[in-house]
């Protein structure tokens, strides 16, 4: 009984970003894992810059695979103003590519758009489901009018995170 009690609270703090804008009972928070340094702050499992590829070099890094693990070195484009929940960041061929957060343990800053980031982890394609992009559509502030406008699922490459480090 106890374990589903356990289980069920696990699944409250994973839920919608949108459900809370106040950090999930698991402890998650935009609070720093790791010391600052002299070069950013760590979010999540500490890295560092040493290593990481321009993710202009990812296409080349993944090859074929439906997946790699990577660590990547770009720019913050959107970050979920709910709670720092993901982010993105702009593929060389322009799209967005999503990054969110491995187990769900660790937010970033919502203000750090325009910062320049490493992240590390695993970058995988997908096919995205229509309720989870029009969720984060919602994350993000669209209207009504263009939430209600996504009505396909979306091939996308997309990045689970362990750790983040912001560039000062």
């Amino acid at each position: 009984m106890r374990f589903l009690f356990l289980a069920s609270i696990l699944l409250l703090g994973v839920s919608s970003c949108q459900q809370n804008a106040q950090p999930a009972a698991t402890g998650a928070t935009a609070t720093p894992t790791a010391p600052a340094t002299p070069t950013g702050q760590t979010y999540g499992a500490a890295i560092s810059a040493e290593g990481a590829q321009p993710i202009s070099a990812l296409s080349t890094l993944l090859g074929t695979q439906d997946s790699a693990q990577v660590k990547l070195v770009g720019t913050a484009h959107e970050v979920c103003q709910a709670k720092g929940c993901w982010m993105t960041m702009k593929l060389a061929d322009g799209r967005d590519m999503r990054i969110r957060f491995k187990e769900y343990a660790f937010f970033v800053p919502k203000d750090i758009s325009g910062k320049t980031v490493v992240i590390n982890g695993w970058a995988h394609r997908e096919t995205v489901p229509v309720s989870d992009l029009r969720h984060f559509a919602q994350d993000a502030g669209k209207s009504a009018t263009e939430v209600a406008a996504i009505t396909e699922p979306q091939q996308q490459l997309n990045f689970e995170a362990d750790g983040v480090l912001v560039k000062e």
